[in-house]
C-alpha cells in the first residue's frame, strides 16, 4: 500500500475508531491495530459498515501464544503482558485496503474471544482451527470442535509449551482389531544446528 494511501487509512480509522484504538503499527506498508477484547464486536461490524472504511471481507485469521516471551499490550501507562492473541486479516474492495487486528485474549489459562461468524461467515473454519491448534474459544461459534486433529486428541498442537514428540501415539492392534492411543514411545530428540566432522569425514580410501 502506498504512503499516502496508508495514512489516510491510518487517520480513518484514528478518527472512527477513537478512544477504542489501543495501538496502531506500520510495517511493510501494512497496518496492525489492537482493541481491547471487550471492544471486538463494536470494532468489527464498524470496520465493516462505515463507509469510510468498507471491509467487506475477512481473508484470514490466525492464533498466536507468545508464551513466556509475552506481548506488551496497552497504553505506555498501563501495559500488560498477554499470551494469547487471534489476528484477522480484513480486505476491503471497495477501497483496496487491508488492515490487520490483533485482539488478546484477558485470561492466559482459559483464552476465550467472541466469534465474529455473525459478521464474516468466511470465518467459520479459521476460528475452528485457532481453537483446535491454540485452544482458543471463541464464544457464539455454532459449532466449534477440532478441525485438523482427531476427535480424541488432547491439548493443544501449536501452543509453544505442547511437547515436539507429542503426549500419545496410535496404532492399529490386529488383537483389538481398532486403533488404540497409547504414550508415545519415540525417545526424544536432540537437535543441534550445526555438527562439526573430522577432517576428510566421508572421504573413500
Amino acid at each position: 500500500m502506498s504512503s499516502s494511501r496508508l495514512e489516510t487509512l491510518s487517520f480513518c480509522l484514528q478518527n472512527v475508531l477513537a478512544d477504542k484504538l489501543v495501538s496502531s503499527s506500520e510495517r511493510l506498508g501494512e497496518l496492525t491495530i489492537s482493541v481491547h477484547q471487550a471492544d471486538l464486536l463494536w470494532t468489527m461490524k464498524t470496520l465493516r459498515d462505515h463507509p469510510e472504511l468498507g471491509f467487506e471481507m475477512l481473508i484470514d485469521l490466525c492464533g498466536m501464544d507468545y508464551s513466556t516471551y509475552g506481548a506488551e499490550f496497552g497504553s505506555t501507562s498501563d501495559r500488560m503482558s498477554k499470551r494469547f492473541a487471534a489476528v484477522y486479516h480484513l480486505l476491503s474492495i471497495r477501497h483496496n485496503h487491508r488492515l490487520r487486528i490483533r485482539i488478546f485474549a484477558d485470561d492466559d489459562e482459559f483464552p476465550v474471544l467472541d466469534s465474529v461468524i455473525n459478521i464474516w461467515p468466511s470465518v467459520n473454519w479459521f476460528e475452528r482451527e485457532a481453537f483446535d491448534l491454540y485452544g482458543i474459544v471463541f464464544a457464539g461459534h455454532p459449532d466449534l470442535r477440532r478441525i485438523l486433529t482427531d476427535y480424541g486428541f488432547i491439548g493443544s498442537p501449536f501452543r509453544k509449551d505442547f511437547p515436539l514428540s507429542g503426549n500419545v501415539e496410535m496404532r492399529y492392534d490386529p488383537d483389538q482389531q481398532r486403533v488404540i492411543y497409547q504414550p508415545v514411545s519415540i525417545e526424544p530428540r536432540q537437535i543441534i544446528p550445526r555438527v562439526i566432522r573430522e577432517e576428510h569425514y566421508g572421504e573413500s580410501e
